[in-house]
């Protein structure tokens, strides 16, 4: 007879953790299915319940996630607001002006205020506004093409130092110089004052007088610029006021002294000499001219009394002086 077989003892299961617990991972698949799934694969579930669970916790998981989220209703959505009476003050129709202000800052408030704005040159030269801040503001009306969502402002603007013209598009009245012949350097300065000049700068009317430090009561003799010219640019200009001395007389002309040296007395030979001399070198002339002088006619050659040549010239006031020829 043979032995009887060998009895082999069954080999047992793995203990289960808690976390392996089936009603733990069910309650988990439900509320938090990421970690459920994580519980039920790491259970002793076979492959098919893993499967199925993790399938339809997933569904679980994602269902809220895709779907829209629900509409509120109008009522919802708007807070209910308690009926006022309607204000008796209309609300405003039309912008602030900013006329008057730089540009810069009036472009700045414009856009705080809920407009846009643009600009233009408010005389006849169509000049680009480069840097906002050398602009003004003259004009302001509604721009025929609105920029963006926002209303527009249509400025029309010149230079800062330069006056507003009369309307949109017209030419700039610019200041005139005044005249100020007669009056004291004082009175003179006070007059030129409101153009905003650069410089108001006395000179002396009399090349060999020279100016105090104070020469308020001095009297204005020669102006420059002239009387009735236009000043552009006052903050680049500087008026030349030629005085002298109070009791003084104005001369005639400018570049004239107060003391002209005294010519010497000249002979019949000396002046034939001269005259001769003249002759030979220049064609004609006289003898003992002192520059400055009136002469005639212009082209005329003479010699000045201290030897060096001398020409007749037509002046800037249409008077010919002798001057010197070079």
């Amino acid at each position: 007879m043979y032995p009887p077989p060998h009895s082999y003892s069954p080999v047992p299961a793995p203990a289960r953790r808690w976390w392996q617990h089936p009603a733990l991972i069910i309650t988990m698949l439900v509320i938090l299915p990421p970690v459920g799934i994580a519980l039920a694969w790491t259970s002793h579930w076979n492959q098919t319940k893993k499967i199925v669970a993790t399938v339809l916790s997933g569904i679980w998981f994602l269902v809220p996630l895709l779907s829209d989220p629900p509409k509120k209703t109008e009522t919802d959505a708007k807070p209910q607001v308690p009926a006022t009476a309607p204000s008796s003050s209309p609300s405003p129709s039309s912008p602030p002006s900013f006329v008057g202000q730089n540009l810069k800052a009036a472009k700045k408030a414009a856009s705080s205020a809920g407009y846009n704005a643009i600009s233009h040159d408010a005389a006849d030269s169509d000049t680009g506004q480069w840097d906002d801040g050398n602009w003004k503001v003259c004009f302001q009306t509604p721009a025929a093409k609105q920029i963006g969502k926002q209303p527009t402002l249509d400025f029309g603007v010149v230079r800062n130092e330069a006056p507003c013209p009369a309307k949109d598009g017209e030419p700039i009245p610019y200041p005139k110089m005044p005249k100020v012949v007669g009056l004291t350097f004082a009175k003179a300065s006070e007059t030129l004052a409101p153009i905003g000049l650069q410089r108001i700068e006395p000179q002396s009317a009399y090349t060999d007088v020279t100016l105090p430090a104070a020469v308020d009561d001095w009297t204005v003799c020669f102006q420059e610029p002239e009387e009735g010219k236009e000043i552009e640019y006052p903050k680049t200009t500087t008026a030349y006021l030629k005085v002298v001395a109070p009791g003084t007389g104005c001369p005639t002309v400018e570049y004239t002294k107060l003391r002209p040296e005294p010519t010497p007395p000249s002979n019949d030979d000396d002046s034939s000499s001269s005259s001769g001399g003249s002759s030979s070198s220049g064609g004609g002339g006289q003898a003992g001219v002192s520059f400055g002088r009136f002469c005639s006619p212009v082209g005329a050659r003479a010699i000045t009394s201290d030897g060096r040549p001398a020409k007749c010239f037509m002046g800037k006031d249409g008077r010919a002086r002798w001057g010197y020829a070079s």
